[in-house]
Formats: structure tokens, sequence, C-alpha cells
């Protein structure tokens, strides 16, 4: 019996464990070495220890990020010819080799190739996983569930923090290495759920796999195969299949910059607005922190080490609380709200904080008075990270699988995925020269990158909570206009009322049909063109 029986909720709720799990390690190795690289005898064992090694150090820590760009790269490869559940088997097999050979480093240039393996297989995984989750999940549980997954991150994050301020009253290797060591559990869960799991309908119906396809549709809805529901959402993503491959833009053309004589299914804006949420999910400034928060509290603020591990520590169970509250507004507010609310907030933030670290070193107050507003910066700091849970962790990974195309959306989220990393390198390598040159001028940038995103969200961007994914490529089908807010149906947080009635009409229709009408040969890819084109002129 495939799957051990289970179906419906049961059954994306597993599928969930497999990719929440792949977020939690993605979060664990954010956090980790942050604490890791203020950990004495890593210091001492790499020789990375002192001033002079503050650009290494950063190079270090930033390489990851250059493996995570290409694991997503490859992403857009292996995504699409193995299928969403052996490309994460593939990228947590990566992980694995990577994880090892960080754990047993005594060198740099073996613990730079172990962060860069890693890496990769994380940039695989990262890309994959959203897609699949989001392609084998229900309209009304699509955005809870990626968001929920993105706090699971933030868990992550959290434990790491937790980890490596314990282990830092050990001393010797284990201090360092166990923290490293850690993240083998989640490969382990990884290893034991993803390959008794579904892959996605909708990537099995592109490649021709139409009986199995079927029966995941219906076993994730709980209903019969022949149910109107389920022959309704196979014939939806036929039809979005069937569109995108008669309209859709090859990459080569893509490179060129064409789109065919009327722009098709707007393929390369919709990839630039699922890329550029995840290029300001990083130009907001949270790996500033989130790598860094003990190094920041340090050098700007002016704690010990211990306490600004403790604070560290503190400050991410507080981000794992109030990114809760994304879990039951990502649908009511919807994606443009969550966004625009968090980047006013983290610009707000990053200003008091700028402020406050400006007077801590004015000569013209006395150093008591300078620790004391170096320390008020600290709140600002922990409310920096409430604004980004709530709006900027969970959406800019989500946006990217939803905005595009059935055909370009492993590939959308891949390159979504390869921007966030090569913004993310950026970010982890400026950082520590950056605190060292600049001190409280550092933080500008952020303000401004934070204010600039309220225009661009508001401009440009459509809201894609409580809609299918069809009902995504029926919007750019219908809607070719550049400046998205002046369309009241693309911007409200509710499934406009005529693609619920263009649904339910649907569902009325197949519900008089006899089932096998609607079911293709297996393997074969054709289309009934007279519906094709009565429905493309709708």
């Amino acid at each position: 019996m495939p799957y051990f029986g289970l179906k419906g909720g049961w059954l994306t709720f597993w599928v969930t464990v497999a990719c929440a799990t792949d977020m939690t390690l993605f979060g664990y190795d954010q956090g980790v070495f942050g604490g890791v690289i203020v950990t004495d005898d890593f210091l001492n064992t790499l020789s990375l220890g002192g001033p002079q090694n503050t650009s290494l150090l950063g190079t270090v820590t930033a390489i990851y990020d250059v493996g995570c760009f290409f694991g997503a790269c490859a992403a857009f490869w292996l995504g699409e010819r193995l299928g969403r559940k052996k490309t994460v088997l593939v990228g947590t097999t990566i992980m694995t080799i990577g994880a090892i050979l960080q754990i047993s480093a005594y060198s740099v240039a073996q613990m730079i190739a172990g962060r860069v393996i890693a890496g990769i297989g994380n940039g695989i995984n990262t890309a994959t996983a959203p897609v699949w989750q989001s392609e084998t999940s229900t309209v009304k549980w699509r955005g809870k569930l990626v968001v929920i997954e993105l706090i699971l991150n933030i868990a992550g994050f959290s434990l790491s923090n937790w980890m490596t301020y314990g282990f830092s009253y050990t001393k010797g290797p284990i201090s360092w290495r166990f923290p490293l060591a850690f993240q083998l559990v989640f490969m382990i869960i990884l290893f034991s759920t993803v390959p008794w799991l579904p892959e996605s309908p909708r990537w099995l119906i592109a490649h021709g796999y139409e009986d199995e396809a079927f029966q995941i549709l219906a076993d994730l809805e709980n209903k019969d195969v022949d149910h109107p529901f389920v022959l309704t959402q196979h014939k939806e993503i036929m039809y979005a299949v069937e569109y995108e491959r008669k309209n859709g833009v090859g990459w080569m053309d893509l490179l060129r910059g064409r789109t065919g004589t009327q722009g098709g299914t707007c393929t390369i804006r919709r990839l630039l607005l699922g890329a550029g949420t995840q290029a300001m999910q990083q130009l907001a400034g949270i790996n500033v922190t989130s790598y860094y928060l003990p190094t920041v509290l340090i050098s700007s603020v002016g704690l010990t080490n211990e306490l600004a591990r403790l604070l560290a520590a503190c400050n991410s169970v507080s981000y794992l609380l109030f990114s809760l509250i994304a879990i039951p507004n990502v649908e009511r507010w919807g994606r443009r709200r969550l966004m625009m609310y968090a980047a006013a907030g983290q610009c707000f933030c990053y200003l008091i904080i700028t402020i406050l670290l400006r007077f801590s070193v004015d000569p013209s107050i006395s150093v008591q008075s300078q620790r004391q507003v170096a320390s008020a910066s600290i709140a600002f700091f922990f409310l920096y990270y409430v604004c980004f849970g709530i709006g900027f962790q969970g959406v800019p990974w989500l946006y990217p699988v939803e905005i595009n195309s059935l055909a370009m959306r492993t590939k959308g989220a891949a390159i979504g995925t390869a921007t966030n990393w090569a913004f993310n390198f950026m970010v982890v390598e400026i950082t520590p020269i950056g605190i060292q040159s600049l001190g409280w001028r550092f933080y500008i940038i952020w303000i401004i990158f934070n204010f600039s995103f309220l225009p661009v969200i508001y401009l440009f961007y459509p809201e894609t909570a409580d809609r299918t994914l069809e009902d995504i490529d029926r919007l750019y089908r219908e809607n070719h206009n550049l400046f998205i807010f002046r369309d009241k149906e693309a911007i409200a947080p509710k499934r406009p009322a005529a693609y619920v009635e263009i649904e339910e009409s649907e569902v009325r229709r197949n519900s008089s049909i006899d089932p096998r009408m609607l079911r293709r040969a297996v393997g074969k890819v054709t289309s009934n063109e007279a519906e094709f084109e009565e429905r493309e002129k709708v």
C-alpha cells in the first residue's frame, strides 16, 4: 500500500515534515557558524584569530553561500529532470559529505571545501523543497505550510544559537565540532522520510505520468480518482501545461530578451518578481545579524563574549515566537501587505539602531552614557527580528513558487534561491569589514534598502494569497500591465469572485461527463485543441 495507507491531511503532513526538516537544517546551518567563529579552539585550530584575519574569517563564513548559489543553479536542471523528491535526496547526500568534511577539519582549506560542498547540497534543497510543498498542498494550506516551514527554519536557527552557547562552556574541539556534527540528525530524518512520500502531481503531469498523477491528486484530496474535483484539478493543470508549451519562453530566448509576439505568459517579469523577493530578503540586512549577531554585539555594542552569545540565543527565541504571527495572517493579510508592513518596521529599527550607535561614540558624552546608549540599541535588534519574522522570513520563499508558471516553477524557484544566496554571500562577506571600517555608518545602508522596498512592492507585486497556482497563470494571460497596483482584483487579499465562478463551473461540468473522456493515454501529451483555443479567448 503506497504511503503506508496515508491520504488527505496526513499525507500532506508527512510531506510537510520532510520539507520542514530540510528548512530546519537550513536555519541550523545559518546560525551555527556564527557561534563557531567566536570559539577560541576553532580560531586556534584553524589559525583564524586576530584582526589581521578578519577578511579571511569572513570568506570562510561566506563561502558557504557561494556553494548554495551553485546548488540552486544546479536545481534548474535536477528539479525538472529527476523530480522534486529525488532532487531533495541528491541535495541531502551532498550536504552529508560537506558536513563530515567540516566536522573533521584541521585546516582552513578543508573547512572551505566542506562549507562549499554543504552549501551546494543546501542550495539544491532550498530551491526544491518549497516547490514540492506548494505543488502537493491545497489552496487554503499552501501559504500556511510554507510559512510554517520557514518558522521551523527559525527554530533551527534558534537551536544552533543555544547549542553553541551551551558548548561555549566546554573546552577543546567538542566546543565547535559537536554543534557542527548535530546537523547530521536532520539529514537522517530526511533519508528516513523522503523516499516513501509522493512526487509532485504537477511534475508528473508535465512529464506524462498520467495514472500516477491522478492517483496522487486523489490521495492528497482523500477522494476517488474519478471525483469531479480531482478531474477539474487535473484539467486545470493540463491546460496550464499546454498553454505554457504554446506560449512559454525557452532559456535561450530568455537570455536574448525574447518573449514572443505578445509577451505570452509574462515569463521574464514573473521570474524577476520572484527573484526580487529573495533579493529584498537579503538586502533587508537580516544576515548582518543572523551570521554575526554575537560579533555585532561585541564590536558595535561593546558586550562581553558570554553576554553576546546569551543575548543572541535569547533573540532567536523571540524571533521564533513572533514569527508565529505570520501563520494565520499570511492568507488573511496577503503576501503584499506582510512584506510592506515588515519593510516599514525593519527600516524604523535600523534607523533607531544607527542613531543610537552614532551617539554611543560621541566624545562629548561620558563613557558610561555611551555604553547606556549602545545598550539601548539591543532592543531594536530584537524588534528588527520581530518585523522580519512576521513578513520577510517566509513570503520571499513562497512567492517565487506561486508567481511562476508550471513549466518555469522549478527554474523560477531556483533563480530566486540563487539570487538569495548571491546577495547572502555579498552581505556576509562585507559585514565584518563594514563594521570594522565604517562603524555606525554601516547600518545606514540597510535603512535605505528597506525604505526602497515599499514603493517597489506596492507598484509591481500582485497578490498570490488565496489563489490556486493556475489562477496566477490566468492573471498573466489576461493582464500584461507592468504596474499591477491599478488592478484591484490582482492586489486583493481574497480570491477574485470571477476565478471562483470559473472553478465551480468546471466542477459542475466535469460531474456530468464520463471521467474516462477526460483522462489521457499514459505517457502521451495530447489536448483538445478546440477547447484550448476557446479557453484562450476567454
